[in-house]
């Protein structure tokens, strides 16, 4: 079988110009000896030689290497620091209101009366925080606010006190409120006048607007309420008509001093606690204690 001959052009791919030699597997004699093999002694002798093609290589070598060294010999603060994005910050969750509930009767009739204190503390905290309550909603006269970064809805129902738990109840259900974050305020015959109750949680205690509330939600009474104290009626007199019995001159400046007390209060359980405010309205003396 005859040789293979490779085309000049593969013959000569990757050498330079004056280099070419002869590439075959076996050539016949008349195509060696028409082809020029000094070229090949040349590439040889580079190989071989300290200036020729193997110098070259070690010299890049050399300068490979030189150039790592120095690279590697720069401290870390000279080198690229690479800032990795820092992670976006979880926004927290949005805080759901409190919803405080003044009870009482709507109309002016009963205007200044002892059943309407809770109405009396809501407006006191409306003005205190420039909340306006022209708002009709959910059966009642409704505002919203903030106090510190905490939003607060205020509600006095216009259902008359016997209903006041279909108005509370749909406040509740529509803003999923947490049944801790809400605050009735409401009379108590069984405090001394102006003397102001915090509690967690517990009964009606016979008061027919707190009996309605716990009745339309399902029951439960584990929502705190502050009661502010309107004494017993005086002798003989019927509950029914002290309850509707209004304040008279030095009365009605004993109860500005506790809807002041009471402010102070409701502002400290909203941002610092129910405990904290509990111990400071607990404590509190009245007007009439204090003289």
């Amino acid at each position: 079988m005859k040789a293979a001959v490779f085309p000049s052009k593969i013959a000569s791919l990757g050498l330079p110009s004056g280099h070419r030699c002869a590439l075959f597997f076996r050539s016949p004699p008349a195509l060696s000896s028409s082809f020029s093999t000094t070229p090949c002694r040349k590439l040889a002798r580079g190989i071989r030689g300290s200036g020729g093609l193997m110098s070259q290589s070690s010299s890049s070598s050399q300068s490979f290497s030189s150039l790592s060294n120095s690279f590697s010999s720069q401290s870390e603060s000279e080198l690229p620091q690479v800032q990795l994005p820092s992670p976006k910050p979880k926004s927290p969750p949005p805080q759901l209101p409190w919803l405080i509930v003044g009870l009482g009767n709507p109309g002016k009739k009963y205007q200044g009366t002892r059943h309407n204190v809770g109405f009396e503390m809501v407006d006191a905290l409306a003005e205190a925080e420039g909340i306006s309550m022209n708002t009709v909603n959910f059966k009642a006269l409704f505002g919203k606010g903030v106090i510190g970064n905490i939003p607060i809805m205020l509600a006095k129902p216009q259902t008359f006190m016997n209903a006041s738990g279909e108005s509370v109840g749909q406040i509740v259900s529509f803003y999923k409120i947490p049944l801790k974050q809400v605050l009735v305020i409401y009379d108590d015959l069984d405090l001394p006048f102006g003397k102001l109750r915090l509690l967690p949680k517990g009964g009606h205690g016979g008061h027919n607007g707190m009996r309605s509330i716990i009745d339309r939600l399902k029951g439960s009474r584990d929502f705190p309420r502050l009661r502010i104290g309107i004494g017993r009626p005086p002798g003989k007199m019927d509950t029914a008509n002290y309850v509707l019995r209004q304040f008279n001159k030095q009365e009605q400046e004993e109860l500005d001093y506790t809807f002041q007390t009471g402010l102070e209060a409701i502002r400290i359980m909203l941002l610092e606690g129910f405990n904290k405010s509990a111990t400071f309205v607990n404590t509190q003396k009245s007007m009439q204690q204090l003289s």
